[in-house]
């Protein structure tokens, strides 16, 4: 009698929880989200940015932990700190002066690095208007079913973020670009982070649907460094990026945490700054939005009970009659026509008629079809 009774639960639980699961599996499908991306990008140069670059690298560490792998990453770098001559530990770089964590590690795929990092190609990755000698690592290949996480670092000011200390990129550049991006269908659902000195003023100016923004820092607010390092000579991190990795460090790929946890990444206690962000554009409610859609890629399995089709849709059509005999149209290939030489030849204005293969010229209100056809051509005109 228990085990029957226990065999009637378990059973019970197997159907509820297969249920589950296919609830979960139709409301991903439905939703139009299938991948996800990220585009990383630091914009400083030079030894006294280290910071800068171990923000983009800390980030990169945590979308690859959650399952974001380098073929959907886009990496920009503006400078090596790590083969930088200044650097007392060769080959690394370190987000915190504990020095256990080297962000830089084995396995650092970078798309551009140096000079490569430019606002021309930043924007031409975000539209995807490359050269077509571009290979497929240095592209963003992305549709109408992604999920995009944009996070750029550097030195800003309002309503502009600097690249390399030489150019800059406007807030209605980049407000442009993501509005390309949705005309383009690029994008399904877009997550925008900032960590520069009067970051928010970078997404005063979009537009664009299903667009989400945070910046760590208010117009008229500076962006403040973090952990200081006496050996290195440096700050290792900002403190918006600081907290957002110690935030993102408790996530895994099965976490409920959601959109209204991030937007309390970092109070003004800590990052001296105020943090902002904007959800006026995005269709959907923070709350319902899991970090993961943006910072991980979960791949979802599709339950069915129902057989699939696999078999070309294309078929052959054939005619069969009564009598079982198959009937096909016989096609023959006949070389081209010498359009180059046939065209207004003799001041005459030729044609070919698509029924019959006649070559028929004009002159003036007279008509005529020659019977000389190019050699070659096997196909008799009209008497």
């Amino acid at each position: 009698m228990k085990t029957h009774v226990l065999f009637n639960l378990f059973a019970t639980f197997l159907l509820a929880d297969g249920l589950n699961i296919e609830d979960s599996a139709g409301q991903f499908f439905s939703s139009g989200h299938t991948n996800n991306w990220a585009v990383l990008v630091c914009t400083s140069r030079f030894w006294f940015n280290y910071r800068h670059v171990a923000n983009t690298l800390s980030v990169y560490r945590s979308v690859k932990r959650l399952g974001i792998p380098d073929s959907h990453i886009v990496l920009m770098l503006a400078d090596d700190m790590a083969c930088n001559h200044r650097n007392p530990k060769p080959a690394t770089v370190f987000s915190h002066k504990n020095m256990e964590l080297n962000v830089y590690g084995d396995d650092v795929e970078v798309d551009y690095r140096g000079y490569e990092v430019t606002v021309e190609n930043f924007l031409r990755v975000l539209t995807g208007r490359l050269p077509p000698s571009t290979p497929r690592s240095k592209r963003l290949l992305s549709d109408d079913r992604s999920n995009i996480l944009i996070y750029l670092t550097g030195h800003g000011g309002n309503g502009f973020l600097k690249f390399q200390d030489s150019e800059e990129i406007s807030n209605v550049e980049l407000a442009d670009a993501f509005e390309q991006m949705w005309q383009k269908r690029r994008y399904n659902e877009l997550l925008f982070i900032i960590d520069t000195c009067q970051g928010a003023s970078m997404y005063e100016r979009f537009y664009s649907p299903n667009l989400m923004a945070l910046a760590s820092s208010q117009v008229g607010e500076d962006s403040l460094s973090h952990q200081p390092d006496l050996a290195i000579g440096v700050h290792l991190m900002d403190r918006y990026t600081f907290y957002l990795l110690e935030f993102l460090e408790d996530i895994h790929p099965a976490s409920k945490a959601n959109m209204n946890d991030l937007f309390k990444v970092c109070p003004k206690s800590q990052c001296v700054s105020t943090p902002g962000h904007r959800t006026d554009l995005f269709l959907r409610d923070p709350g319902s939005v899991l970090i993961t859609d943006f910072f991980g890629s979960v791949r979802k399995v599709e339950i069915t009970t129902e057989a699939i089709d696999l078999t070309d849709p294309i078929k052959e059509v054939e005619e069969r009659p009564a009598n079982g005999d198959v009937h096909k149209e016989m096609h023959s290939y006949v070389d081209q026509l010498p359009v180059s030489e046939i065209i207004h030849q003799n001041g005459k204005l030729c044609a070919t008629s698509t029924n019959k293969m006649s070559l028929c010229c004009f002159h003036g209100d007279v008509s005529e079809c020659e019977m000389q056809l190019p050699r070659g051509l096997g196909v008799e005109g009209p008497p």
